[in-house]
């Protein structure tokens, strides 16, 4: 069976990020920025190593899983005024069976980092790019006591449903335009 191909992540830029395709060498600064066991509270495991990420992203930089059956989407966040590499936004891309593009989102946000809106900022900097490549639906799992993941869904458009996936609940895109960080 053929698959169609899926879009290759490129740069974006949002007001204070830049947003950079997943590559190998990003694994010893993000696994310096991920490496709090705090950011793990409702995701559960813990930190990854250097090797851990080096593995996983030499995975993911294919841009699909083996069978073709996913495109992964993969950008790092990186401070426009430092430098600084301080999150990640990813999108696992599936299609329905009438050949729409579903894109699952997540994101992390560096603990030293939180609470300054860059998730939202980032998230919509992606959001706005996936529909312009065709990207139909979004859908994000987020734990039910993760609030600011949340708020961060809502700033997206997505809206809690009462589907349950590995104890998170189901956000899905409600029609309406996401708003500017």
């Amino acid at each position: 069976m053929t698959h169609a191909p899926w879009p290759a992540a490129v740069p974006l830029s949002s007001p204070r990020l830049a947003l950079e395709p997943l590559q190998v060498s990003h694994a010893a600064e993000a696994a310096t920025a991920f490496g709090d066991a705090a950011l793990h509270q409702f995701t559960g495991g813990a930190p990854a190593t250097e090797e851990q990420l080096r593995a996983r992203y030499a995975r993911q930089v294919h841009g699909h899983s083996p069978d073709r059956t996913q495109g992964w989407l993969n950008w790092m966040l990186r401070q426009h005024d430092t430098g600084e590499l301080i999150g990640t936004v990813q999108a696992t891309l599936t299609r329905t069976a009438d050949n729409r593009i579903t894109a699952e989102l997540a994101w992390i946000i560096a603990t030293s980092h939180q609470r300054q809106h860059l998730a939202k900022e980032a998230a919509a900097v992606v959001v706005a790019w996936l529909s312009q490549v065709g990207v139909a639906d979004l859908v994000a799992h987020i734990h039910p006591h993760h609030l600011t993941s949340a708020g961060v869904a809502r700033h997206l458009g997505l809206h809690p449903t009462p589907v349950i996936v590995d104890g998170e609940v189901e956000w899905r895109l409600a029609p309406g335009p996401v708003e500017a960080a």
